[in-house]
């Protein structure tokens, strides 16, 4: 209280300068959000990539992901900025989503089921719409590309070192954990499963090529990167990896015009056989063989696809509810034990769970996503990242995603976040050529 006759006693202005100071304070880190929404993007995506969601770890993730929103929101509101924009995609997206929060909202409160939600259809549907606002200058998609190759460079010399045995180079070190997730015995990155490094490794790669292609990444260093993909796929132990690798490598053949870069991906294909007979003569040629002639998860996949498939039958509209599918499985799979099954198939995991119009929206969605690759490119990104190079790469990073969905379930928060997030760059291009012709 005696403070008060002394605050009385200061003239207007200076009272007035106090409070302007004060409120230049309270708003500072609203300001400092506004200003780093493509340093928050990327570091989400990193804390997506490094953060395993079943360990007892600090949700880093999780709080960049809220800091990001905010951050947007913020500028958003200060530049007057339109924060949502409404896509044709954003309906199927919407809808999905809607649909499996409403069917987890009357479950009882279970986290992993939740972080299950928001991988598969909460953050992708976020990225997507969040990345028009986060990249909206090409000097933005050049820091993106960069980070790219970082993460292509990083995963490479895991799986690489895990190849040769190095094991005191692999970082984090709970990728060496036979405790947690699966496929110890293969190159897995910090997703803990084969087939959502091999995916990563393998979109990553065609970055990396289109990187190459364009001119913005040169010289030895972008060389040595692209030739030790081969080797990090071959890494992963996964014939379906192996496979889409294959088949990006002879879609870029076939769609390239430039013979230089013809050139450039039969040299990849020599280098990924030239790998494979160099591994066949070392320790781990065995593990390979021993891999290629498996049938124990040919026939497992052919069992649990064949008790899917009666669980549709049972409930083929609607399905039978959200994150439901892996404790019903068991009673219609024969010859297994387990109590939790996994479908290991993102179709028929949407088909089970969602019923058909569940998938309907499901293909509606890959169908809007394949489309943004078409349409007018504004005359002053033609040179940039998002060029007709990288349109003409879409459907085969699209390809990669849909053929190893097919034999895992695609809840892997980085793979999707780095889908949608170059989606949501391709939406707003196509936007901002909307926008050209109109005027």
């Amino acid at each position: 209280m005696g403070y008060l006759p002394l605050l009385a006693d200061w003239p207007a202005s200076a009272i007035e300068r106090l409070a302007a100071c004060s409120l230049r304070l309270a708003f500072r880190p609203l300001q400092l959000l506004a200003a780093l929404p493509l340093a928050l993007f990327l570091s989400v995506l990193t804390a997506m990539l490094l953060r395993y969601s079943d360990l007892d770890f600090y949700p880093i993730d999780r709080i960049a992901f809220g800091l990001l929103c905010l951050s947007v929101a913020t500028r958003a509101v200060i530049r007057r900025e339109n924060l949502f924009q409404w896509e044709r995609i954003t309906w199927p997206m919407l809808a999905l989503a809607g649909w499996a929060v409403a069917g987890v909202i009357g479950q009882p409160f279970n986290p992993e089921t939740w972080s299950l939600v928001a991988a598969k259809f909460i953050i992708p549907f976020t990225l997507f719409h969040i990345a028009r606002l986060a990249f909206q200058r090409e000097s933005d998609l050049r820091r993106f590309e960069i980070f790219a190759l970082v993460v292509l460079a990083y995963l490479t010399f895991t799986a690489i070192a895990f190849l040769v045995g190095a094991n005191s180079l692999i970082f984090p070190r709970y990728i060496l954990d036979p405790s947690l997730g699966v496929h110890a015995g293969r190159a897995r990155g910090p997703f803990l499963q084969a087939v959502a490094n091999g995916v990563s490794l393998n979109m990553l790669g065609l970055l990396a090529f289109h990187a190459y292609r364009r001119g913005s990444a040169h010289g030895i260093k972008i060389v040595l990167l692209l030739a030790s993909v081969p080797f990090a796929i071959l890494a992963t132990m996964t014939r379906a990896v192996w496979l889409s690798f294959a088949g990006s490598v002879i879609a870029l053949v076939f769609f390239s015009r430039n013979r230089r870069l013809q050139w450039t991906c039969v040299a990849l294909v020599l280098v990924g056989l030239g790998a494979a007979a160099m591994v066949g003569t070392t320790q781990f040629g065995g593990a390979l063989s021993d891999r290629l002639q498996e049938r124990g998860p040919v026939d497992f996949r052919a069992a649990v696809y064949q008790g899917g498939w009666e669980m549709f039958l049972q409930r083929p509209l609607t399905g039978w509810g959200f994150h439901q599918m892996p404790a019903e499985l068991p009673r219609y799979v024969s010859g297994y034990h387990e109590k939790i099954l996994y479908p290991h198939n993102t179709y028929l995991e949407l088909l089970v769970e969602h019923g058909v119009v569940g998938l309907g929206l499901y293909l509606w969605l890959m169908w809007e996503m394949w489309r943004l690759g078409k349409g007018k490119i504004p005359r002053e990104d033609r040179p940039g990242f998002l060029d007709q190079n990288f349109r003409q790469m879409w459907p085969i990073v699209l390809g990669v995603y849909w053929v190893n969905a097919a034999v895992v379930v695609m809840s892997y928060q980085f793979v999707n976040g780095l889908l949608f997030t170059m989606a949501g760059m391709l939406a707003a291009q196509h936007r901002r050529a909307e926008i050209g012709v109109a005027c």
